[in-house]
């Protein structure tokens, strides 16, 4: 569970937000700014980002606070799975990303694929929705629920994207160094669960 301090900040961010949204008073926006200037405080105390970048992020979010989401394509192949290598940490994760406007869950699982590590794939189950709160993940300023979709692979050659540096298949017993900030070991045995059972029941929470 994620501690008390980042719970506190990020619910203090959801009401200031909801309440710059909604409030029409002069002096209850002059409140709702100061608790957003408190969380930031807060966060830029436990976090290793400066208080302006943080400020900038929660600025950007406008109407009633609701968590992102974040979609991860799970691609098995001879019993590996496929990961990418992240130019930003250095290590390894699920190829995905934020969820995009305009598509579906499976189509942003599939174009990120495409867009991460070359393959061309088809969406075929949903594996779990997970809360990032919920898993060993670092401190984040946003509540992410994780999707995981399965994908199969239709077509495409491994090729690495403007995101990412490189591209490989591991078993489940040799997985690289991960970015937890995307996806933990815990996560990756969780999917791999699915591939020894097709039956597995989708995981939440």
């Amino acid at each position: 569970m994620e501690p008390k301090w980042l719970e506190w900040a990020k619910q203090l961010q959801s009401i200031s937000q909801t309440g710059l949204t909604y409030s029409k008073d002069v002096y209850d926006l002059e409140r709702f700014e100061q608790i957003r200037n408190i969380s930031v405080e807060i966060l830029s105390h436990y976090i290793e980002m400066d208080q302006p970048v943080l400020r900038d992020l929660f600025a950007n979010e406008t109407g009633y606070a609701t968590p992102k989401v974040d979609i991860r394509a799970v691609v098995f192949r001879d019993q590996k799975i496929l990961m990418v290598r992240e130019n930003t940490d250095g290590n390894w994760s699920l190829p995905g990303g934020w969820g995009d406007i305009g598509l579906t869950p499976s189509e942003v699982a599939v174009k990120e694929v495409k867009e991460e590590a070359g393959f061309d794939v088809r969406a075929i189950k949903l594996l779990g929705v997970l809360d990032k709160k919920c898993h060993p993940h670092p401190p984040s300023p946003y509540h992410v629920y994780k999707m995981f979709i399965q994908c199969e692979i239709t077509g495409g050659q491994a090729t690495k994207g403007i995101e990412t540096n490189a591209v490989e298949f591991f078993a489940e017993n040799e997985l690289p160094a991960l970015s937890i900030a995307r996806n933990t070991e815990s996560q990756i045995k969780l999917v791999f669960k699915h591939l020894h059972n097709p039956q597995e029941p989708v995981y939440f929470d």
